[in-house]
């Protein structure tokens, strides 16, 4: 459903030696999987996924969504992605139903369609208290809640979250977790970035641990801790990263 290879994003920077963002790196993701891109900030893993969501064209490699090329067919792309990042800004003078159709219809959803989509996710993440506030009146677990279901309103079958339980409270945090967990039993293609080892080890069937731009591993839980033989996932990260 996602495949990358030898993925890589160069920044010139006029006399200065151009910099790597993103240095060959290359994986791929199953439908009803979700991979972890595990690595402090700065790692490469939001170029790595803006790039899959088409957002940034790579400077080499390349990388295929649901079949499509994301330089060649990006519109096809963003048709079958769902892409949610901490940093998602909701619109102040708009309601929480108002912005949901507004991206529903953004991605061609009939009045019929768009409507059942949007009365299941209201339901599935409670979001009546949202349907008819105004986003600036919106908690930051609001406003999640929000963007968490304009991310699934057209039903994609690949789903990228960028650090999404950034500033969250441990009860939206533990809440928008266990969707992603029914995301994934329902088949979705599912891409989690995160620098929070314990959200990692909850959720991810497989892990590449990202640093300065490149893949140190990729594995499951089991096989990295018997590769670099070590139990405790955390003391494996620090371990990988200052070598």
């Amino acid at each position: 459903m996602i495949e990358v290879e030898n993925l890589s994003k160069i920044y010139s920077g006029g006399s200065e030696t151009p910099f790597r963002a993103v240095d060959a790196v290359s994986f791929s993701v199953r439908p009803g999987e979700i991979f972890g891109l595990l690595g402090p900030n700065g790692a490469g893993k939001t170029t790595t996924l803006r790039i899959l969501s088409t957002v940034l064209k790579p400077s080499e490699g390349a990388a295929r969504v649901a079949g499509f090329d994301t330089v060649r067919e990006p519109e096809e792309v963003r048709s079958r992605i769902g892409f949610l990042s901490a940093n998602t800004a909701v619109y102040d003078r708009m309601t929480g139903g108002e912005m949901v159709g507004h991206f529903g219809r953004l991605y061609g959803l009939n009045e019929e369609t768009l409507n059942r989509r949007k009365e299941l996710l209201f339901e599935r993440l409670n979001m009546e208290e949202v349907r008819n506030r105004f986003g600036e009146k919106m908690s930051t677990g609001m406003k999640q809640k929000v963007s968490i279901a304009r991310t699934l309103i057209h039903d994609p079958p690949v789903l990228i979250f960028d650090e999404p339980t950034v500033g969250l409270d441990v009860l939206v945090a533990r809440s928008l977790l266990q969707t992603i967990r029914e995301l994934r039993e329902q088949g979705k293609c599912i891409i989690f970035s995160t620098h929070i080892m314990r959200e990692a080890e909850k959720l991810c069937d497989r892990v590449a641990i990202m640093h300065c731009g490149r893949i140190l591993t990729e594995g499951s839980l089991e096989e990295l801790r018997e590769k670099h033989r070590q139990s405790d996932l955390e003391e494996l990260f620090f371990n990988l990263i200052q070598e």
